[in-house]
């Protein structure tokens, strides 16, 4: 066993801290923005579902592509490489009316299209954050780090609102690129220590290798019902305009900030893996009932009360995730598991984009609600009586 790197310092937690807001921020308002641009250039329902997959599959892309990165260069070299490709990209979508350049665009910058981010990012910088920080206060510091991602996100989907147009929009996502590039420069240079290669595609460990295929499970089923796809059916289906959809998300990504802050507090009183099973189980009743809602006032009701729950399992995963492996594994569990939920992410989209054309708009609903009932019930079968690595 090759020993562990030496631990990160609360200055670097902070800088990722900034680098999140910045991202989320942007991340917020280019998800709703997205399917009605491109739909906007004159792309069919179909090719906007296709569009959100091939998204995913750009983040799934960059987060395999950043394994060796990471390994020979550090997070610092890593996180730099990924800021430029967003810089890249917003260039792109600020000049160009294509619509398949600006799906383009969406992949190489690992544009977030659901209400949660993904992708290469987050597979480093919450390794950064468990290193700098001890068991017993881990869960709260990862509910911190997505509580102000969340945050910043309803203030990005609140700004539509306001009416800008895509351009400005787009040159405010060029400018937090910038703003990352800096922030990602300011990260310490690190001490690259000789160790066995990552391997390949499947991870070597027995216990990575399951929870990647659960978390997949529940993945592919959050890609019935991305961010852009609900923006896109609560415009078909009841009529929304940019700017109600604005204020709807800028609610959902405040219910679910605030259910981040929530998630330590029951984490403490019944576990991680208990927490992340019931709220989500819950949250899938009230993603179900969407499907069969008549009226817009119901149908967002339903959905705000979603969000509430359903992000509770975000932090206590990730810290689940980490308790549950050697800290040697720690990045090779990260990259494995986001790239297992980024790449079966990514079929489903393309798949609810067909469903919402031939059978019923409302169809992704049931289907997603369905499959993410299945994995709660099926890790927690699987990881109830597997002991923690740590303990506080």
């Amino acid at each position: 066993m090759s020993s562990p790197p030496p631990p990160h310092s609360s200055r670097d937690t902070a800088l990722v801290f900034v680098a999140k807001t910045v991202r989320t921020f942007c991340y917020g308002f280019l998800g709703v923005l997205l399917p009605i641009h491109l739909s906007n250039l004159g792309m069919s329902t179909m090719g906007v579902g296709l569009s959100v997959t091939l998204t995913l599959v750009g983040s799934a892309v960059l987060t395999y592509g950043i394994r060796r990165p990471v390994e020979r260069y550090g997070s610092r070299v890593t996180l730099l490489g990924l800021a430029a490709l967003s810089l890249v990209a917003a260039v792109l979508m600020l000049t160009s009316h294509n619509p398949w350049l600006v799906v383009l665009a969406a992949m190489i910058g690992n544009v977030a299209v659901g209400t949660g981010e993904t992708g290469p990012f987050l597979s480093i910088e919450q390794v950064l954050i468990a290193r700098a920080t001890p068991f017993e206060k881990r869960t709260s510091v990862l509910s911190y780090y997505n509580f102000i991602g969340y945050a910043a996100a309803a203030a990005g989907s609140a700004i539509l609102g306001l009416g800008p147009t895509a351009a400005l929009l787009f040159g405010i996502f060029l400018a937090g690129s910038v703003v990352q590039l800096i922030v990602f420069r300011m990260l310490p240079v690190q001490h690259i220590e000789a160790k066995a290669r990552a391997g390949g595609l499947i991870p070597k460990s027995p216990t990575i290798r399951k929870i990647a295929g659960l978390f997949s499970i529940d993945s592919f089923g959050g890609g019935f019902i991305t961010q852009s796809l609900v923006a896109y059916y609560f415009h078909e289906r009841f009529g929304l305009t940019l700017a109600t959809l604005g204020v709807v998300f800028f609610a959902s990504q405040v219910l679910s900030a605030i259910s981040l802050l929530l998630a330590p507090l029951l984490a403490r009183r019944i576990g991680l893996l208990n927490t992340m099973v019931s709220t989500h189980l819950v949250s899938n009743v009230f993603l179900i009932a969407i499907a069969f809602s008549p009226l817009p006032w119901l149908a967002i009701a339903l959905y705000l009360g979603r969000q509430l729950l359903s992000q509770m399992d975000v932090p206590t995963r990730q810290a689940y995730l980490m308790a549950i492996v050697e800290d040697d594994e720690r990045e090779e569990a990260a990259i494995s598991t986001t790239l297992a939920r980024t790449v079966t992410q990514a079929v489903s989209p393309s798949i609810a984009g067909w469903v919402m054309s031939a059978a019923a708009l409302s169809a992704p609903f049931v289907f997603g609600g369905v499959i993410k009932s299945i994995y709660d019930v099926a890790i927690w079968q699987v990881f109830r009586k597997v002991p923690l690595r740590e303990s506080g």
